[in-house]
């Protein structure tokens, strides 16, 4: 795996490879073929270059004896960003920068896995930047993203869905839900919609009125 930016327009997701839990070989090719720029922090750029990966941005604090320099030949060209901002995490900085380079939208992997603390922060980056940019975040197991206040998208039966309120969400109203919801509220901490599926196949349809519901397509 060398290479990626086989890309259609300037739509196409920018990628951040995070510091988490690896996905799968396959995973990771699928997203870097239509990837117009590949961000990469720096405390995964060891394990990512062990891929034979072609890394355009080299971003983080680079704290301690990190050499962001050493870097600069193999992965010609090869933008190094220093972020020493420690109000933010690298994640977030990598976000900003892309949001300061004009991309409407962007998958992020390896952000899950290993430390929970890290976990979370990242899926709750999905909220805090909902006005700036698009961010799906994947794994080998889930695709999490925010809804709109109407969801739409076809789905094979028996296909794990859950929804997850990042606060209270309320009017909740779904078709072809298993467990269905019927102008229902979701609050984190006291009722979410976990391990729910799709009745058979066809359009799911999912609406609410307030707040932030993440959807998460899972994979057992």
């Amino acid at each position: 795996m060398s290479s990626h930016h086989i890309v259609r327009d300037d739509q196409e997701p920018a990628l951040i490879i995070a510091n988490g839990a690896p996905c799968s070989f396959d995973l990771l090719g699928q997203l870097l073929e239509w990837s117009p720029i590949v961000v990469v922090l720096d405390n995964a750029i060891d394990r990512v270059l062990q891929l034979d990966i072609k890394v355009d941005v080299l971003l983080g604090d680079f704290d301690g004896d990190f050499d962001p320099e050493i870097y600069k030949e193999k992965q010609y060209p090869l933008e190094i960003v220093h972020t020493p901002n420690q109000e933010k995490t690298d994640l977030e900085k990598a976000l900003d920068y892309l949001v300061e380079k004009g991309h409407k939208a962007v998958n992020i992997v390896w952000a899950t896995g290993k430390r929970a603390d890290h976990t979370l922060a990242n899926i709750t980056n999905i909220v805090s930047y909902r006005n700036k940019i698009k961010i799906v975040i994947i794994d080998d197991h889930s695709k999490i993203f925010l809804l709109p206040k109407r969801f739409e998208k076809w789905y094979t039966a028996n296909t794990p869905i859950s929804l997850i309120p990042v606060g209270k969400v309320t009017g909740i109203t779904s078709q072809n839900l298993f467990y269905s919801l019927q102008n229902d509220d979701l609050i984190l901490g006291y009722r979410s919609g976990n391990s729910n599926h799709v009745s058979q196949d066809g359009i799911v349809t999912i609406t609410h009125e307030t707040g932030d519901l993440l959807l998460m397509e899972c994979i057992d």
